[in-house]
Formats: structure tokens, C-alpha cells, sequence
């Protein structure tokens, strides 16, 4: 039930401080206008308001402009409403809103802004004074290239926001905000081009937000999880990326961008399972030379999901495969080892994945250092003592540096899970093993749906006209059209004469 405000300034402020706890970083302001005949209080929270904003449009017009303009004194106390009065001619803050509740009030103040009151006055104005301390635009960690932009999402929603639309400058370009979380209230911006965007995935998007119940957003792993299609699968049905051009990119594609305040990963919805082979370089750069990494990238997709279980299966089922000499050399190195091949394996993977966790945990100037250390003295002296062969601290190198190679870090992530598994049927059954694992792994990726759009698009089912951006990246003057697959609005840009923006996506 929201409570209304009353007529009595002391009145209203009281109950502020009883609302928020009389916390000390709730900063009150009370002063006289009108020749000391009327009472007024500006509230704010100290941190979250900027103090240059307040002072220069709301407090100094306030307490210094009146006094000195004897007119506009006289003309507020005959004034029948001196609140509207202030709006309308001594304050020009951005954002002037009135509000009639404690519920209301509260939230402008813990969102940065500062409320204004007045005696015999049973509202009050909200003033857009937000202005904490943010993160600059910096280069992006996760995501950095060799050609392209520099400059990565930061914390702020708004700056993130003013980011997609410098690069983006058309009308068709529109944002829905909202709040989710009913204690920390996180803005969520909902960002995608009209008549480009297909309507039904738009709602579907609008519906999964609306639904989410719960106290607190803090990043967006908490909207993804809510909103993502499967949750009992190991593949990432939603993009996450802090690059603004992949967002702008995508944009133009006819997906939807979803930004969270409070975090530099913005979502892209619908995500395709070859969107995660995709890196922004490869548009950067000639076709044959992106062509030529996207392939590289599938590789070690191949090389880090089954090369570990193909070589336990190899060497403990099907030695005939095996050209001899390579035989004698295996066999020569695994003499002394007493453990077989699998558990040999397990070892050497599960040592690799806590030394890449210890060096992400460790400090950054040490972490580094550490892992790359620990791998080499740890695969070393393992080797020496006869624990492992050496063919096997090859095969586990091998697979980690492919695992790297992924542009997309939760897709890596999913593969190396599924890279145990694998390890087992390999162990149980041999390449049989194997390849019904490829097969179970297959049905299941082309079972899963994002946002109503199949997974495997493009490839399941096979389209000949998509097949210009995924395997293989054709040259830009031939890639004509939108994805089919993700929008059927506006396929080719001549079709849009009057927007030279839409002439640039892939």
C-alpha cells in the first residue's frame, strides 16, 4: 500500500528518515524562500547524486536566486502554487517530476536524485540530479581483438545505452526500460530496430522479463538463467558480450539486445550455436583470412571435445588402428605408467582445469606466471616419475590450447564439460562409445530452440542461403541479406533507400 505525502514538511521529512533508517549518507537540506515565509527541504543521498548538478540548478537558484530577485519573492507568496511556479520558471534540472508518494519519493533518492519539498505542499518534485562514480570506457578483457573498436560496455546503463545508438543513429532504433528485482530495483533496457526485429521474439522477450520474481539483479547471469530456453542443457542458449559493435551488429541482424545496470555483459537474443564460433574480427578482416580462422575455430571445437577420449579409446581398444611404430613408441612410454589410459587421462584434465581456475583466481600479477609454471614443472616431474606418459601431457596440452581458440567463454566452457563423458563412453566402449556420444550430443543440439529459433539454424535444417556467414565468411558485398533464420523482415538493405545505417550489418 503506498503511503501518500502530507501537508506538513517536518512531517514528511520524519518519515524519510524513518523509512531509510536515518542513514548518514541520507543528506536533508532545509532553508527559507519567499522572504523567510515559506519552508522548503531538498533531500538527496550523498554518492549517488551529483553535487556540481545539485548546486548549480537546484539549490543555488533555490536559496541564492530568490533572495536576490525581489519580484519573484513578492510573486511566490501571492502565488497560489509556488511548487509549480519553481518549475516553471527558477529551476532547469533535467527530469522535474511530481510525486505523491513515500514509495516513489524513496526510489528517486536511492536512484541518485534529489526531491524537493515544500511546507502546505502534500507532493513533491523529483529533480534528475544522477551522477556517481562509473568505470571509464575501456578496452574490453575478455573479448579483445587485433582490428576493431576499443572500447568495451561499462557499468552504467546509460552509457551503455549511448554507446549502441552512436553507432546505430535511426529512429527505428527503440528502448524499453523496466525494473526487475523488488529490493535493488536494477534498470533493464530492452534494445531492438523496429520493423527489423520480429515481432513474436520481441514479446517473447517482453513476457520472460515481466515473469521474473525476484529480490535482486546483480548481474546479468541472473536474467540469463530466468530467461534462457533450457536449463538442463550444458550449451549457452543466450550471447553475452561486452563489445558495443556485436551488439550494434546484432541489432542489425533483427536480434534484441537486453542491458542490465550494474554490468558490462549486455545479453543478444536470439543466439545461434555457430554465433559462438563467431569472433567481430572476423568482420574486420578480409574474408578468406576469417574464413580461413572460423575453420581453425571448428577444429579445435573437434579437438577439444574428443581427442582425449579418442586416444584412451585408441590405445585401450583398437591398437591395430595405430601405425606400428607410433605403437612401439606409446607402448614404450605407458610401461611404467600403472595406471590405464582413462584414469591416466582424468588425472592430467582434472589437474589442468585447477591450475587454469587457480591462475584466473590468483592475483592478475601473478596468475599468469603461476599457471604456465605449474604446467610445465607438474607435466614434467609427472612424466619423470612414471604417473603419466608423455603422450598424454601432449594431448591434454593440445586440448586446452583448442579450448582457448573458442571465442565464446561459456561455449568452452560447455564443451569441456561434456569432454568427461566422452572420456568415459571412450573408456567403456571405444570409438562405438564415442560415436554414440556424438550422436546423443547432435540430437540434443538440434532439439534446443532460442527464443523459438532453432539452435542449429543454418546448418539443421540445412539452408544453402545462409551458408554465406557460417562455416565459411563470404565477401562483404555478398552477404545481401539478413539471417532467414532470424527475421524475415526487410531481407535485403536496398530495400530500405531512406536509412544508409542498414546498409552495414552481417
Amino acid at each position: 500500500m503506498r503511503i501518500p505525502l502530507t501537508n506538513h514538511l517536518h512531517s514528511n521529512l520524519n518519515k524519510i528518515k524513518e523509512i531509510i533508517g536515518n542513514s548518514s549518507d541520507l543528506i536533508i537540506k532545509e532553508f527559507l524562500i519567499g522572504n523567510g515565509s515559506i519552508q522548503m527541504a531538498v533531500v538527496y543521498t550523498d554518492g549517488l547524486a551529483d553535487k556540481n548538478t545539485l548546486d548549480q540548478y537546484v539549490l543555488d537558484p533555490l536559496m541564492i536566486g530568490i533572495k536576490q530577485d525581489a519580484e519573484l519573492s513578492a510573486e511566490l507568496l501571492a502565488h497560489p502554487d509556488p511548487m509549480k511556479l519553481l518549475k516553471e520558471t527558477v529551476l532547469t534540472v533535467e527530469g522535474l517530476v511530481d510525486v505523491t508518494d513515500f514509495e516513489a519519493l524513496i526510489l528517486a533518492v536511492l536512484s541518485g536524485d534529489c526531491v524537493i519539498l515544500m511546507e502546505n505542499r502534500d507532493r513533491a518534485m523529483v529533480a534528475g540530479t544522477r551522477g556517481w562514480e562509473h568505470r571509464g570506457v575501456e578496452e574490453p578483457s575478455a573479448q579483445s581483438l587485433i582490428r576493431g573498436p576499443r572500447e568495451g560496455f561499462t557499468e552504467s546503463l546509460r552509457i551503455n545505452t549511448a554507446m549502441i545508438r552512436r553507432k546505430i543513429k535511426d529512429s527505428r532504433l527503440w528502448l524499453e526500460s523496466r525494473e526487475i528485482g523488488s529490493v535493488t530495483r536494477t534498470e533493464v533496457a530492452v534494445m531492438y530496430l523496429k520493423g527489423i526485429a520480429d515481432d513474436s521474439v520481441i514479446e517473447e522477450v517482453r513476457q520472460r522479463l515481466d515473469r521474473i520474481d525476484i529480490d535482486g539483479i546483480l548481474e546479468s547471469g541472473y536474467i540469463e538463467e530466468y530467461i534462457q530456453d533450457e536449463t538442463w542443457s550444458p550449451f549457452p542458449t543466450l550471447l553475452n558480450t561486452e563489445r558495443p559493435d556485436v551488439i550494434a551488429a546484432g541489432l542489425l541482424e533483427g536480434r534484441i539486445a537486453i542491458i542490465i545496470g550494474g554490468t558490462p555483459f549486455v545479453l543478444l537474443v536470439p543466439a545461434l550455436f555457430v554465433q559462438y564460433f563467431q569472433s567481430a574480427e572476423d568482420y574486420y578482416q578480409r574474408w578468406d583470412i576469417s574464413t580461413l580462422i572460423r575453420l581453425i575455430r571448428y577444429l579445435c571445437f573437434l579437438i577439444t571435445l574428443i581427442l582425449p577420449s579418442l586416444y584412451v579409446a585408441v590405445t585401450t581398444f583398437h591398437q591395430e588402428m595405430i601405425p606400428t611404430n607410433l605403437l612401439v613408441s606409446l607402448m614404450a612410454q605407458r610401461e611404467g605408467v600403472p595406471f590405464p589410459a582413462f584414469l591416466e587421462a582424468l588425472m592430467m584434465e582434472i589437474t589442468f582445469e585447477i591450475l587454469r581456475e587457480a591462475g584466473v583466481r590468483m592475483p592478475r600479477a601473478v596468475g599468469s606466471a603461476i599457471s604456465i609454471v605449474g604446467t610445465l614443472v607438474i607435466g614434467q616431474a609427472a612424466v619423470q616419475a612414471g604417473i603419466v606418459s608423455a603422450a598424454m601431457v601432449i594431448v591434454v596440452s593440445i586440448t586446452a590450447m583448442a579450448s582457448f581458440v573458442i571465442p565464446a567463454y561459456n561455449m568452452s566452457i560447455s564443451i569441456r564439460i561434456l569432454r568427461f563423458p566422452l572420456m568415459v563412453l571412450g573408456a567403456t566402449f571405444g570409438l562405438y562409445g564415442i560415436v554414440l556420444g556424438i550422436i546423443l550430443i547432435v540430437l540434443h543440439l538440434c532439439s534446443l530452440h532460442s527464443f523459438g529459433v532453432p539452435y542449429m539454424s543454418a546448418l539443421a535444417p540445412f539452408q544453402l542461403s545462409e551458408q554465406k556467414d557460417t562455416l565459411f565468411r563470404l565477401p562483404r558485398w555478398a552477404m545481401v541479406s539478413r539471417p532467414y533464420s532470424i527475421t524475415r523482415k526487410n531481407q535485403r538493405s536496398d530495400e530500405e533507400e531512406d536509412s544508409p545505417t542498414m546498409n552495414s550489418f552481417h
